[in-house]
């Protein structure tokens, strides 16, 4: 019988496409294709008697064109803070292969360039948030502001990594990875965060 798990946190993306990327209503990417970077903070998480609390969770993903048409290549990094048993959890649950909502979002990786322990750090501030992975990647976002200087939201869209939860939609201040012959260098596009809750399988 497959472990009961279950993670709630905050989740982070920032992408090459234009605010609001366009993927998220399954329209095809602002450049015609997708270079992203997701990360999760797991405020509180549990796989089976495995406590999951404090550790971060990141993935890389190139699509090469509309990301419902196209399989992606991905690279998973794992905080390095995590013992031996909390690896092993987190990328079975990550790499899909302990159920829930992420099989479905492993069924579009096509290439998986690589799992890794890194150094991450992930920081929250007002509207700002900041992902840091060792020497490979350095993101921060900024949410952008609406009407009476409330955020931006997007609910119920279609293509959507934290279900349930409307994504405050945010411009990067600054992107940077490099790892697996992939280098990303931008600022000024699209960015969001949300809460997150998770469970399987």
């Amino acid at each position: 019988m497959a472990e009961q798990w279950n993670l709630t946190g905050t989740y982070f993306e920032t992408c090459n496409c234009e605010a609001a990327c366009p993927c998220v209503f399954l329209s095809p990417p602002s450049t015609g294709e997708c270079t992203v970077l997701v990360a999760w903070h797991i405020d509180q998480g549990r796989s089976d008697n495995v406590t999951l609390d404090g550790l971060n969770v990141a993935l890389a993903v190139h699509s090469p064109g509309h990301m419902m048409e196209v399989p992606w290549k991905a690279a998973l990094y794992l905080d390095n803070q995590a013992s031996e048993a909390q690896q092993t959890a987190l990328k079975q649950i990550f790499a899909g292969q302990a159920g829930g909502h992420f099989a479905r979002v492993g069924a579009h990786i096509g290439e998986v360039l690589g799992v890794q322990s890194a150094g991450m750090t992930y920081e929250a501030e007002g509207k700002k948030r900041r992902l840091r992975i060792a020497d490979i990647a350095e993101a921060e976002i900024q949410a952008l502001s609406g009407q009476g200087d409330e955020d931006i939201t997007v609910t119920n869209h279609p293509l959507c990594i934290a279900p349930g939860y409307p994504a405050v939609v945010a411009k990067s201040t600054r992107m940077t990875y490099r790892d697996h012959g992939l280098e990303w260098e931008m600022s000024e596009k699209n960015g969001f965060y949300s809460p997150f809750h998770y469970e399987g399988p």
